[in-house]
């Protein structure tokens, strides 16, 4: 891939995001947005800009062609973009999945589903990175996606970033733990939101809500996503690596216990995250049903530095044998 076509897309998103951030008075997130819908049309689309941003706006779009960019180099180009705006204007619900993570997660989807087509849903979106990245990995299949998030902002960048590679994603500005409009799904990828959910009168309507203070919104996301997957469907969280730990595991334990099976765990390599309490693992769950069989033994695996390519190359040959084996099974 061509850093260069990656900077050219950055440059342009980011010279245009400023241009209108000064012209319209916004965060640079607001005005990505903007730039990123103008790009996708072709025009500017605001009114009462003034005629020399107009004349700058019209110039640095007439430069860029995303037919000449691969979905790669596209999605790479705005999330940088996304990632400049984000150190600008710092909150805690404004984090982006590591790519390498996001790619990780596209290979185990892509050993458990083998239908040319399917459903798959993030019910925490947030700028529709990891839902990008995965179905860049899919190229050949064709993917029903949804995605939810309460965040505008965040749900505006992934509708831009989706029309901008080309992908099918129905999206929805709500919180996600209430009522979900979509189908059930034959999978679910999920970068947990981790933390307390406030509203103790919704989360009483789940099997996980505690019987007193206020429920983790990571438990609840795991059982929504359950909610709305079909028999037999795939779930990848990527979940804190303390997640059956806390006081209110036992809750969690035996919902997963009575619906899911625990297809593995994958922990994920300590150099990838500031603080080793941060660490992080993926949890894979099948969603219980007819024909649907626990594997002989869960896939139980700690990732080596994503940069040891000897050592990631022999974890995934282990990797690749365990789903033989259980397909075989």
């Amino acid at each position: 891939m061509s850093v260069s076509q990656v900077e050219k897309l950055f440059t342009a998103f980011n010279v245009t995001a400023d241009i209108l951030k000064e012209e319209l008075d916004c965060t640079y997130l607001e005005a990505l947005a903007e730039t990123g819908e103008n790009l996708f049309h072709g025009s500017v689309l605001q009114e009462g800009l003034n005629e020399f941003a107009i004349k700058r706006l019209e110039k640095s779009y007439q430069e860029i062609h995303l037919e000449d960019f691969a979905k790669e180099e596209i999605r790479r180009g705005f999330q940088l973009a996304i990632l400049k705006g984000m150190q600008e204007n710092i909150q805690p619900n404004h984090q982006m999945t590591p790519d390498s993570i996001g790619m990780f997660i596209g290979y185990l989807l892509d050993k458990f589903i083998t239908a040319e087509e399917y459903s798959l849903l993030d019910p925490a979106a947030g700028t529709g990175n990891l839902l990008a990245t995965v179905m860049n990995q899919q190229q050949g299949r064709k993917i029903a996606a949804a995605g939810s998030e309460i965040d505008e902002v965040l749900i505006r960048l992934a509708y831009i970033n989706a029309n901008l590679l080309g992908h099918d994603v129905e999206l929805f500005n709500q919180d996600s733990l209430e009522p979900l409009f979509i189908d059930p799904v034959d999978a679910v990828i999920c970068d947990l939101p981790v933390g307390f959910y406030p509203a103790d009168n919704k989360a009483a309507d789940f099997e996980v809500s505690v019987d007193s203070g206020h429920t983790y919104s990571h438990h609840l996301f795991i059982e929504q996503s359950t909610r709305h997957a079909k028999e037999g469907a795939c779930l990848l969280f990527v979940i804190p690596n303390g997640l059956f730990e806390s006081e209110q595991a036992n809750k969690l334990h035996d919902y997963i216990k009575n619906n899911l099976i625990i297809q593995g765990v994958i922990q994920l390599p300590d150099s990838m995250f500031k603080h080793k309490h941060a660490g992080k693992s993926i949890l894979i769950l099948q969603k219980k049903g007819e024909g649907v069989k626990a594997p002989k033994q869960a896939l139980l695996a700690e990732l080596p530095p994503m940069s040891d390519s000897r050592a990631m190359g022999s974890m995934l040959a282990r990797i690749d044998g365990w789903f033989a084996e259980n397909k075989k099974a």
